[in-house]
């Protein structure tokens, strides 16, 4: 049939879709509107299915702040184009106000929530899928709860976002300034007493594991000096390799080093003294804790060398944060 430029506008109108792509879902409806927006909508199902294993590293952090309660969403998709397209950041906008409203319990259940249009979140993510050709996924939602809550977005790229809450009311000047260092500085927990256990029994199984290299390390590089071998040279099999072929070590200095190796590493690894390994290792643990958790983090809107637990008392001795999301898309 006979498709008018005016019909395809009015699809165009209806669905936001391209002018081709509705024409040709006129064409295949034979001019029924409703079907050409169904199949406006298969398309984007269609264009969505093929593209589920491209990486979103774009896209648009949004939050919103209700009284004693807040989310962060972020809708991904594949380019910066794409990504400040005003439609996208319209529908990111419209999926952090149905989840301010309807504060759903995770990401799946804020797919079924309902826009203001009448479709769902998970709908609406597709059919601008198909418009664009490229995919659109909801990378993330959290949301929190507390007395007092700012939110921060960064202004550059909208792609690193931040929510905390106080236990009150505290300066905007603070609260945005925290906001921004948990966004920028990505700490793990508010204080080392809310750091998960499994992430202290890792980062304590590193800090043994590197205390006992170093200190085996340390031995050899003692040896191979005594025997004077410089250690820079014999550091790997292929520096001796090629220091060798360079004429700095002789073919016996090169066997001479190998066997040091081997053999202080086996005596040193069998006879580290266990009170001292967990000594340096506990203070690897607590400077963990000072550069990874909010409160003992220097604060960096201040002078740098405060705390950011400090700088709250500076200013409300009763103030404290209770609870902080971050999420960013290039973590």
């Amino acid at each position: 049939m006979d498709i008018k430029a005016a019909d395809v506008m009015k699809l165009r109108q209806m669905t936001g879709a391209g002018m081709m792509d509705c024409k040709k879902a006129l064409i295949e409806a034979n001019g029924d509107y409703a079907r050409a927006q169904e199949i406006i909508r298969e398309k984007g199902k269609l264009v969505a299915a093929k593209r589920a294993d491209r990486e979103t590293t774009e896209g648009a952090v949004v939050a919103r702040v209700n009284g004693d309660k807040a989310i962060i969403v972020c809708l991904g998709c594949e380019t910066d184009f794409v990504s400040k397209n005003a439609e996208f950041q319209k529908l990111a906008g419209d999926i952090a106000d149905v989840a301010i409203k309807d504060l759903p319990a995770d990401a799946e259940a804020l797919k079924a929530c309902t826009l203001a249009d009448g479709r769902t979140v998970e709908a609406a993510i597709t059919e601008q899928t198909g418009k664009t050709g490229e995919k659109h996924v909801l990378v993330g939602y959290e949301k929190v709860e507390a007395p007092f809550i700012v939110s921060y977005i960064h202004a550059i790229n909208g792609k690193l976002g931040a929510l905390v809450g106080f236990n009150k009311e505290v300066a905007s000047d603070l609260a945005k300034g925290v906001a921004m260092q948990v966004a920028s500085m990505n700490p793990v927990a508010i204080n080392k007493d809310s750091v998960p256990q499994n992430v202290i029994d890792n980062e304590l199984t590193v800090a043994v594991e590197k205390t006992k290299e170093e200190l085996v390390k340390k031995a050899v590089n003692a040896a191979l000096e005594k025997a004077g071998i410089n250690p820079a040279h014999v550091d790997s099999e292929d520096h001796i390799a090629s220091n060798t072929a360079k004429g700095w070590l002789t073919p016996e200095q090169a066997d001479q080093a190998r066997e040091i190796i081997k053999t202080v590493s086996a005596e040193k690894a069998a006879n580290l003294p266990e009170a001292m390994i967990n000594n340096i290792a506990n203070g690897r643990l607590n400077k963990f804790f000072k550069e990874n958790t909010l409160e003992e983090q220097e604060y960096q809107m201040g002078d740098g060398k405060t705390s950011v637990k400090a700088s709250i008392a500076a200013v409300d001795k009763d103030a404290k944060v209770v609870v902080f999301k971050r999420f960013s898309l290039n973590d």
